[in-house]
């Protein structure tokens, strides 16, 4: 069966989600590789005090995905395309072999310092569902101003879409968008605005250090955040990683790629099932779960099969 994984993005995140991983050495071996990296234990970043950092729920989203993923590839599964959700793309780079694990825990420290910094309060993201992604267009054009910005961010679905930008313009376009008909239009426990020209200088910064490190061609198809096309080379995995921080994510788009590519079976790495749970709503005869310990060993011989 051909197999696509799918690595979760920021607002997935939950207290003790690396504790509750995966019982398999190489989880293990994974953890104390990045917690190397790191100069402390990476599991110490998933107590909710720690968790209301972005640098420490990127990381541990980042470890949580990669360390999974490595046992079902040290377990037999050869996945045919991976992709990820925002900070979801460096796990997928890492476990396709476009990059090295040291290499990919720096950059995402990096970009997750660099968005804590930069815009501290007063912006973020909000989602929109029942809409679609030409009447959010509108609704953001007409209430986005230099002083208070709003940008189309990321379409989950073809009506579910994220905005991102200052949270004054965020809340009168979702006031609107629940007048035209929204089902759901809310802010996101998500305090930076991603996915967004606000964050070019981190795209920039990011360009910069892809260049200093070694990016090899992908050993599997690695599905793009931000045109969502099938990467096979060093310089569209490395480009994409670092422009996906300033541009919105088409995952619709990506994961209907890699149903078009062959994928039949989504596996969702941890944490969380919001991947799954948009794959099973807006793909028609694709089957998807979610990884826990409980069903490691059924996916595991399903994915086998």
């Amino acid at each position: 069966m051909n197999i696509g994984l799918l690595f979760p993005g920021q607002g997935s995140q939950r207290p003790q989600m690396l504790h509750d991983l995966v019982q398999h050495p190489v989880v293990d071996e994974t953890l104390a590789e990045i917690s190397e990296v790191l100069g402390h234990d990476v599991r110490s970043l998933d107590s909710k005090d720690a968790l209301r950092s972005p640098v420490s729920v990127q990381l541990a989203i980042f470890a949580a995905g990669v360390s999974t993923a490595r046992a079902l590839q040290r377990s037999g599964v050869r996945p045919l395309a991976v992709a990820g959700l925002s900070i979801g793309a460096f796990s997928a780079a890492v476990v396709s072999e476009a990059i090295e694990l040291s290499d990919a825990v720096r950059l995402v420290r990096s970009r997750a310092e660099q968005m804590e910094h930069l815009y501290p309060t007063g912006y973020g993201l909000a989602a929109i569902v029942g809409l679609s992604e030409a009447q959010v267009i509108k609704l953001v054009a007409a209430e986005s101003t230099p002083a208070h910005p709003v940008f189309v961010g990321n379409i989950n679905a073809p009506r579910q879409i994220v905005i991102a930008g200052s949270v004054e313009a965020m809340k009168a376009v979702l006031e609107k968008a629940l007048l035209q008909g929204a089902r759901k239009a809310e802010l996101l426990d998500v305090p930076v605005p991603s996915h967004c020209p606000l964050l070019q200088p981190i795209a920039d910064s990011l360009h910069a250090q892809l260049e200093a490190i070694s990016v090899q061609d992908p050993k599997v198809i690695y599905i793009a955040n931000v045109n969502a096309r099938a990467v096979r080379t060093a310089k569209g995995v490395a480009k994409d990683l670092a422009d996906n921080i300033a541009h919105g994510v088409r995952w619709h788009d990506a994961t209907s790629v890699a149903q078009e590519l062959g994928c039949e079976l989504f596996l969702q790495l941890p944490p969380g099932h919001t991947l799954r749970d948009l794959a099973l709503e807006n793909l028609p005869n694709i089957k998807a779960n979610a990884i826990t310990p409980d069903n490691f060993d059924k996916l595991l011989h399903l994915a086998m099969s």
